[in-house]
């Protein structure tokens, strides 16, 4: 993508990663959402234009967006969508490839939140070198004249408890609306979604009061080089920590807040 479509895509790709950073949304729901209007989009040629055609409004484009997806998918996903349409995008396509990117990449946040992220990543890469070793299955995933569940039923045979289910659905996806692209072209495309997604870590950090901009950039510095990889801060408010910093990176919490000292006080002079 280039010029304005790189822009719009680049601001899609933080607002689903404060959806799903939230604990609250539900990644694998979010992603078949998304991949339904990612279908949607690809078959519906003139309302994808529509909601593309720089001469109308944003605000026009999101409305329109939100009512034909009202009911259809759920509300992170419709609000995801109509945020991207209120944006400029250099070529219709670009819209509908930018949210099958959004949809592979929440797929990959719910392995990454079941601790099955490196897994699916190893998956791909091998499903990807057997059907480079194997003509006949490539031929079989690939033919057109196949119906969308005879492709997914060999791709069940194949992959069914024997793979992560993430991968059974990025896999299956990338078959069954290959939207132009090759075979390998499409599982290469995944695996770079996979390591990017892996170097991504979140720390969920508590304050008592706001962090300046360059208090921000300090602790996540700090936390990059403590644990190797790039770090996300996910700020939060909080008075009741009265005073100090409580960052949580996955199962690990670092409290260093006045009120944990004030608790430990406590229960050591009542023992």
């Amino acid at each position: 993508m280039n010029g304005a479509s790189r822009e719009a895509l680049a601001t899609a790709r933080e607002r689903l990663d404060a959806l799903t950073d939230n604990t609250s949304v539900d990644a694998t729901k979010l992603a078949g959402d998304l991949a339904a209007v990612t279908a949607l989009l690809d078959r519906e040629v003139s309302l994808r234009r529509v909601l593309t055609d720089p001469a109308q409004a944003g605000e026009a484009k999101a409305q329109l967006a939100a009512r034909l997806l009202s009911g259809q998918v759920g509300g992170e996903a419709a609000d995801l969508v109509s945020g991207m349409v209120r944006t400029r995008w250099s070529r219709s396509r670009d819209l509908v490839d930018a949210i099958e990117e959004l949809a592979d990449t929440a797929d990959l946040t719910a392995a990454q939140q079941a601790g099955t992220l490196d897994d699916v990543e190893d998956e791909v890469f091998r499903f990807g070198r057997i059907v480079a070793s194997d003509t006949g299955l490539r031929a079989a995933l690939t033919d057109r004249s196949a119906s969308v569940s005879a492709k997914s039923e060999l791709l069940r045979s194949l992959l069914g408890g024997k793979a992560q289910p993430v991968t059974e659905r990025l896999v299956v996806r990338l078959v069954v609306q290959p939207r132009g692209r090759s075979l390998e072209a499409g599982l290469e495309s995944l695996s770079k979604l996979a390591a990017a997604r892996r170097d991504r870590m979140v720390a969920v950090v508590t304050t008592a009061v706001p962090l300046t901009d360059q208090q921000k950039q300090r602790l996540g510095a700090a936390l990059a080089k403590l644990y190797g990889r790039q770090m996300h801060l996910n700020l939060e408010v909080d008075p009741a920590v009265l005073g100090g910093i409580q960052v949580q990176v996955g199962d690990e919490v670092i409290n260093g807040t006045i009120a944990d000292r004030l608790e430990e006080a406590t229960r050591r002079m009542a023992g």
